[in-house]
């Protein structure tokens, strides 16, 4: 693991660790005085390749992040800002509320700092917790032993103060504490997502590799693409990129489609605040994307799967899905963006035919997308340098452990000269 300072290593992705200041210190509360609620220190946790269109989600909310690091960004807030959060985000992993750091040298004394937290209000009795960390020190080799160590002492402490026990275990669906132990400091954190926000409900099908709705949504954003143009998507799959599109054309909160959350299962949790915020959130909808948003796939498995998908996120009247082959993908008059997910060759061993179908991409857009972006977003470089076209602009993403590559490519209706001369 790798680190923003010579001394800490670099969390995995979206995780959270301290972060470097923008001018603001956080403000994380103390374990004795951590209350569900109160002001404190949130975490927002991103892989670094989402981190720049995470803050450019949290701008577009009005939100300014007070520290950054690799696996995310920190602001101020507590239990409703994290709400908020949940709701809004649609790049972001996981939403986590700084609870205590405290020294640890080895489990005996991490069993005494969690202790210190008051875990009474945030975890009901009766209530179900999970526990999972990340460990990096000498004292420990296997974080099991530390998720262990560390669910024992938070059902102790309730089981002290109240007489009952919660019951414990690795799904995510309920109450769930992050705990980061690095060298001999420790912080602790209610991870108020649960689930990842990758997960938004409504990708029943997925099919074969697919791509991460979060990650879908930053290809939308990096794409650029503008609500009122067109968002077109050949090669389209389970719908993913489509779907986020139209989501993002419509500002559909995309925390609205889910029905669980972390934070759902937290002592004091208030439903009428959170209905409140969904109604408000409603209530800023567009009712139409403005463009068009069309999604082809040669394979009619995709294309129905992706029509179920798109009716269960509620946007299958905005996108026009059908089958066909890529080349015969309709453009559109005016302008916006055609975005390919093609095949890779790395997962599915088939280099050798898709050599062909790189070469038609770059074909198709000279033949038919004059006037728009095109993108090619594909984690094999030999493939991409098949579609033919100088590239304008190079981003790297990673989908899952595959390192990819979002090429961008200029279209323009003739030369530079010509287009130039057409806007001035």
């Amino acid at each position: 693991m790798r680190n923003t300072r010579p001394e800490r290593a670099r969390p995995k992705k979206g995780h959270p660790e301290k972060t470097r200041s923008s001018g603001v210190k956080p403000t994380g509360p103390r374990p004795r005085e951590s209350r569900p609620g109160a002001a404190g220190s949130i975490f927002v946790g991103a892989s670094r390749d989402l981190l720049p269109y995470l803050k450019q989600e949290l701008g577009s909310l009005g939100l300014r992040w007070t520290g950054e690091s690799s696996g995310g960004v920190s602001l101020p807030g507590g239990m409703r800002e994290a709400m908020f959060l949940n709701l809004h985000l649609r790049i972001a992993h996981h939403v986590f509320i700084l609870l205590g750091e405290f020294r640890a040298r080895n489990t005996d004394e991490l069993y005494l700092g969690v202790c210190k937290v008051r875990w009474e209000d945030y975890i009901p009795e009766d209530g179900y917790v999970c526990v999972y960390s990340i460990v990096d020190t000498p004292e420990v080799n296997d974080s099991r032993f530390v998720n262990l160590k560390c669910k024992d002492a938070i059902v102790d402490r309730i089981r002290e103060k109240s007489g009952k026990r919660p019951d414990s275990g690795p799904a995510r669906d309920r109450t769930v504490v992050h705990l980061y132990w690095k060298g001999e400091r420790c912080s602790i954190y209610l991870d108020t997502s649960g689930e990842t926000l990758a997960k938004r409900s409504y990708r029943k099908v997925p099919l074969e590799a697919p791509m991460k709705e979060n990650l879908a949504a930053a290809v939308v954003l990096a794409s650029g693409f503008v609500p009122g143009t067109h968002f077109i998507n050949p090669m389209c799959g389970s719908g993913t990129l489509a779907i986020e599109a139209a989501l993002l054309a419509l500002r559909h909160a995309s925390g609205a489609l889910r029905e669980n959350f972390g934070f759902m299962h937290v002592r004091g949790f208030d439903r009428r605040l959170w209905e409140g915020m969904k109604r408000e959130a409603h209530g800023m909808e567009r009712e139409a994307v403005g463009g068009k948003i069309i999604a082809t796939d040669i394979d009619r498995a995709a294309v129905e799967a992706a029509r179920v998908n798109a009716r269960n996120a509620g946007v299958d009247r905005f996108i026009e899905i059908f089958a066909c082959d890529f080349r015969e993908t309709p453009i559109p008059e005016g302008t916006g963006v055609v975005v390919l997910n093609p095949e890779y060759g790395v997962r599915m061993g088939k280099e050798s035919r898709l050599e062909e179908v790189y070469t038609g991409i770059g074909d198709f857009f000279k033949a038919k997308c004059s006037g728009y972006r095109g993108y090619v977003f594909s984690g094999n470089l030999d493939l991409l340098k098949r579609v033919g076209l100088r590239t304008s602009k190079k981003l790297t993403f990673h989908n899952g452990e595959i390192e990819c590559r979002l090429h961008e490519y200029d279209l323009y209706l003739g030369t530079k000269r010509q287009k130039f001369r057409e806007t001035v």
